[in-house]
């Protein structure tokens, strides 16, 4: 099978038949559909754990004798934790395959999800979330590893695209969700609702994914080639890229919970249609995956990333208008949506078919790092006001840009 890793085109087409067009590699292209489709269902429940907090920051704060602003920590915690548990996921999907780490991360993510709801001081809250955390960071990894593993090359980046424009697509979708619970029962039923969905989803990840052939890698192994991955300068720049990325996106979500103009911020009804503007984007980008694809991944992070600066720096400008705002955001998701799969794929082509697995596992774990970040950087400038904030946001995002551009020269100025 043809790796990304050593093809210059991430389309380009592999021959219609061939050694591998038989057999058990017929059959896992046969359920590539379904894979797919449960994977990026998958992530809306997963990932939006992420998420669905910075809905519930308000009557969380009530009932556990907090501050919204103080709460900000059972995000951060989580994010920190997730971004740890990267590092064990991409091994333990290395040794055991993507089908058994993603099907029993499910069943352990509804058990640690399940235990926030009985959370009853801001301590035990933010204990309870960094366990959810490291639970949940068995999915994404494994994820991206069974479409390097089972999906032919030509349909990688639709695929890369559907799981990641999903797992982006979780932000809004389970705010938007979290804060329709919240206000039927209380914050929560909002983590034992998505205890259930993760639980019902387990068994049929275990029905559709391929089964893995043969020994994996050993465990110390997969640990082992994460520093020279790491250390190695353009794999360093574009996970540096990854940070900013999403630290960027859960920083201007949160910005608007604790710091956006009065006319949102204070307004539910206001929060869930600004939150709802984002939806399009999540729709529309994967749609566009092949048009994408006609550029390099390379290209296309950049692209993203820059994107992302210009419209957060409009989101500043904009300011206090749900509809303003609302639709400033819906660019700045799509330029997200963008740059996301641009940037795994990238990382997938540098590190090479020996370290893509290990690759993924610390592009996730950058990305979460940075999402740990996103929270107590929008705390930190939310006295600098809405705009300000933004303007510090979209600082951030034209570094990552920058980075990723610097990981696209050429060897020998690159090093």
């Amino acid at each position: 099978m043809t790796s990304p890793a050593t093809s210059g085109n991430p389309t380009e087409p592999v021959p219609a038949t061939g050694p591998d067009d038989t057999g058990d590699a017929a059959a896992a292209r046969a359920r590539t559909g379904p894979a797919i489709a449960l994977l990026a269902a998958a992530c809306i429940p997963m990932v939006g754990q992420m998420y669905s907090v910075l809905a519930l920051l308000g009557p969380m704060a009530d009932d556990l004798g907090s501050t919204p602003h103080a709460l900000t920590w059972v995000s951060t915690a989580f994010a920190v934790a997730y971004a740890v548990g990267f590092l064990a996921a991409g091994a333990l999907c290395e040794r055991f395959g993507p089908r058994a780490t993603i099907t029993w991360g499910l069943v352990a993510t509804a058990a640690t999800t399940a235990l926030v709801a009985a959370a009853h001081t801001p301590g035990t809250a933010i204990a309870l979330r960094a366990l959810q955390g490291l639970t949940t960071a068995t999915l994404a990894p494994a994820a991206f590893a069974y479409v390097a593993e089972h999906i032919r090359p030509a349909h990688r980046p639709a695929a890369m695209t559907a799981i990641s424009g999903a797992a982006l697509a979780s932000a809004p979708i389970m705010q938007i969700a979290a804060q329709g619970i919240a206000s039927a029962a209380d914050w929560r039923a909002v983590f034992l609702v998505s205890a259930v969905a993760l639980l019902a989803a387990a068994p049929a990840a275990w029905a559709v994914m391929h089964r893995p052939q043969g020994a994996g890698r050993p465990l110390l192994g997969a640990f082992a080639a994460m520093p020279g991955l790491f250390l190695t300068p353009r794999l360093a720049a574009l996970f540096a890229a990854t940070a900013t990325l999403l630290g960027g996106f859960v920083a201007v979500y949160t910005a608007v919970t604790i710091a956006g103009p009065p006319e949102i911020a204070g307004d539910d009804g206001a929060l869930l249609v600004l939150r709802a503007f984002a939806l399009p984007a999540m729709v529309a980008v994967p749609l566009l995956a092949g048009f994408l694809g006609r550029w390099s991944a390379g290209a296309r992070a950049v692209a993203g990333l820059a994107l992302a600066a210009l419209s957060v720096l409009a989101a500043a400008v904009v300011g206090g208008g749900a509809a303003g705002l609302g639709a400033v955001l819906l660019v700045f998701t799509a330029a997200i949506l963008v740059a996301a799969p641009a940037l795994v794929q990238s990382i997938g082509e540098h590190a090479g078919p020996e370290g893509r697995g290990v690759g993924t596992a610390l592009y996730a774990f950058s990305m979460f790092v940075g999402a740990g970040v996103g929270p107590q950087l929008a705390a930190g400038a939310a006295g600098l006001g809405f705009a300000g904030t933004a303007t510090v946001v979209a600082g951030v995002l034209a570094l990552g840009a920058a980075l990723a551009a610097l990981a696209r020269r050429p060897a020998s100025r690159a090093g």
